[in-house]
């Protein structure tokens, strides 16, 4: 069976972290999120993968690969216009032979759950329930047939919505021809699902375990559960003194120097340099090529490859892109006075400690301060002593 798998898509929800590569890429557990997926489908015995592609293309190919080092095949398929999700979709008629599994590429699934979507009839939709539905498509399901489907409705009629993994056969490609753009401009796949619906040929499988990353600080909910996952192995050296609890992974090359201590579940990727007397607590990843100093202290945070946040600083509940540089005693509050919850941009995270949302290449000063849900573009620069706080754009400069 063939495995579709949608990734051609920008990712604007999660700027700025997606200003250099594509939503896909970004990493969860220290491996780009769609490696996750593929993986999970690989090991229910999918080995043949179509990758529909377009924005940051070039970073899912080089990564990628044929798919040999993966043990599966990849050939991949541009959508020049992301003009929507039938559209995506539909790039992929000439590469499917029968029926074939699609997902969107962004979502993170068990082997369990795809092993039994297989076996469904089809055309199925997986579905699963949440406390907010109205962020997606609600779902009505009766008898094990979708009876509704609609999109992002503010008044919805369940807590079920589609959980964007597919069982298709090639006669959805029929159905496609016939969408017509939705008023946002473009093809939607809940076109062609609402014509199966009208005609009760939809099935659903309700998953037992789904992640949704839609923003950023879906990141860090998806990254803890995935390295739950995960089992202790040290590739690096440890230095005397250093402290090691739950389940901690240290990449090659990596160093973690006396006086550290590391609370599990963490994840340390290669040749980074950790202390001496450095504080890692529980659902870190800290990406390769990092240098986290002396008396620095990171919690439930995603630090992408290439970071250095050298001594003195204070990093919680946040995401950094790479190339970054935090100025000694620089420091990210994660929780608000009042203990409501945190909101970025306008936007409710529904999280009572958020940190920050930091693109690539950000250089701090010394003894800056970020504010509670700020959001900082790539490429900006902060002079000593800086607060920082809201929505920050790119190439931005505060001196």
């Amino acid at each position: 069976m063939e495995c579709v798998v949608l990734a051609a898509g920008e990712g604007k929800r999660m700027h700025p972290l997606t200003s250099k590569r594509p939503k896909v890429m970004l990493p969860l557990a220290n491996r780009p999120m769609i490696e996750h997926l593929v993986l999970a489908a690989k090991a229910a015995e999918i080995t043949d993968f179509i990758f529909v592609v377009g924005y940051g293309e070039r970073e899912i190919r080089r990564y990628f690969g044929d798919g040999s080092l993966f043990g599966i095949t990849i050939s991949y398929v541009p959508q020049r216009q992301q003009m929507g999700t039938a559209d995506a979709l539909r790039s992929a008629r000439d590469r499917v032979s029968g029926k074939f599994l699609a997902m969107n590429g962004d979502m993170i699934v068990t082997t369990e759950d795809l092993l039994h979507l297989i076996q469904c009839p089809s055309p199925c939709m997986s579905i699963s329930s949440t406390d907010h539905p109205s962020d997606f498509g609600v779902v009505l399901v009766e008898g094990g047939r979708v009876i509704s489907l609609e999109e992002k409705t503010q008044k919805p009629r369940s807590n079920l919505i589609n959980a964007g993994a597919y069982l298709f056969d090639p006669d959805i490609f029929g159905l496609v021809d016939r969408v017509n753009p939705s008023s946002r401009g473009e093809l939607e796949l809940t076109d062609a699902l609402n014509i199966y619906i009208r005609e009760g040929k939809l099935s659903a499988y309700h998953l037992s375990k789904w992640l949704d990353v839609g923003y950023p600080w879906d990141m860090l909910d998806a990254n803890t559960t995935l390295m739950r996952d995960l089992n202790s192995q040290n590739l690096g050296s440890l230095e005397d003194g250093v402290t090691l609890s739950g389940t901690v992974t240290i990449g090659e090359g990596s160093v973690i120097k006396s006086g550290t201590c590391i609370e599990g579940p963490c994840s340390i990727g290669k040749n980074c340099r950790i202390g001496p007397h450095a504080y890692i607590r529980g659902s870190t990843s800290i990406g390769d090529e990092c240098h986290i100093g002396h008396c620095t202290e990171l919690k439930n945070s995603i630090i992408m490859s290439g970071t250095k946040i050298p001594h003195f600083n204070y990093v919680g509940d946040s995401i950094i892109g790479s190339g970054c540089n935090l100025g000694a005693g620089t420091k990210i509050a994660n929780l608000r006075h009042d203990h409501t919850s945190v909101k970025v941009c306008g936007r409710d995270t529904r999280k009572k400690k958020f940190g920050a949302i930091i693109g690539d290449a950000v250089q701090f000063g010394i003894n800056c301060s970020v504010n509670v849900g700020a959001v900082i573009g790539s490429n900006s620069a902060f002079a000593p002593g800086s607060v920082i706080e809201g929505c920050i754009g790119e190439n931005s400069r505060l001196r």
